[in-house]
């Protein structure tokens, strides 16, 4: 199907950031309908789902304005563009904090008055009683609050990149990893957690024991790596690594040993953490 005949179809669009795709952004969807889709405003500081990232977590097509093509635009200029964008549309869906147009100058009520068919208002979604916003998001990570960050998001907070080499140690006196290069993404405070790793794009998670932070008991290097617990695996471009949980702060070791009685347990924690979630 070409993109004019899609376009010629959408007859309602959900406008907004949408890093994170979280379970606010997702009541925006869910208003959208059978022919609806997704207008993605890209300020360049999306950090939970960079780029494209955002396509993964719907079945909506999704539409993106750079903000730097559009933030000279005022507010009847901006509904003029989507209106020629999508010739078909009859609704459009927003949250309770959303501006646009000029310097953010035109809210709700300009929306209103600017756009003659239905005008949709998701309210405040929260979860108890903590309103839900990807910067919340963001602060629980950067905290290491993984269970906290995966209940606003609604899935598991999930990262992607590039199999690199790894410091060489691991497999001969430790556990075997997988290390990653990971560009775009927020990563969550240095620490061990508790993890679900796709290799090469399939559709099978291996639960996995990941690690984030300087390798202070050996080489220093900053890392991120994951090692799977149910058998080494052939991982030959890339993983998708997604959080489950937290179970420790990096530490520094005095010996490999004691490193790797230190690995054992992180293991025996995840393997338990994660027969909890398959019952």
């Amino acid at each position: 199907m070409s993109t004019v005949t899609v376009l010629e179809k959408i007859d309602s669009i959900a406008i907004g950031g949408f890093d994170g795709m979280h379970i606010g952004h997702q009541h925006l969807f869910d208003a959208c309908g059978e022919h609806g889709a997704i207008l993605v405003i890209e300020t360049g500081y999306a950090n939970l789902t960079p780029v494209r990232e955002r396509e993964n977590f719907t079945q909506l097509p999704i539409y993106y304005y750079d903000l730097e093509g559009i933030r000279q635009l005022d507010g009847a200029a901006f509904i003029a563009k989507i209106k020629a964008q999508f010739p078909a549309l009859k609704r459009i869906v927003v949250g309770y904090d959303f501006h646009f147009g000029k310097d953010r100058r035109s809210g709700i009520k300009e929306l209103r008055a600017l756009f003659e068919d239905e005008v949709v208002v998701i309210e405040e979604v929260t979860v108890h009683d903590d309103s839900v916003h990807s910067h919340k998001i963001r602060a629980k990570l950067k905290l290491g609050d993984i269970h906290g960050a995966n209940l606003f998001l609604g899935h598991n907070y999930t990262v992607r990149g590039p199999i690199i080499k790894g410091q060489g140690i691991g497999k001969r006196e430790l556990v075997a990893t997988i290390n990653l290069q990971i560009e775009g993404f927020l990563l969550p405070r240095e620490g061990v957690y508790t993890s679900l790793t796709r290799i090469d794009g399939d559709e099978h998670y291996h639960p996995s024991v990941s690690f984030i932070g300087h390798r202070v008991s050996t080489d220093g290097s900053f890392a991120v790596e994951t090692h799977i617990l149910d058998g080494e695996v052939d991982c030959k471009r890339r993983a998708d690594v997604s959080f489950v949980d937290h179970i420790r702060e990096n530490q520094q070791f005095d010996s490999l040993k004691a490193l790797k009685e230190a690995i054992e347990s992180d293991i025996a924690k995840a393997r338990k953490r994660l027969m909890r979630l398959s019952l």
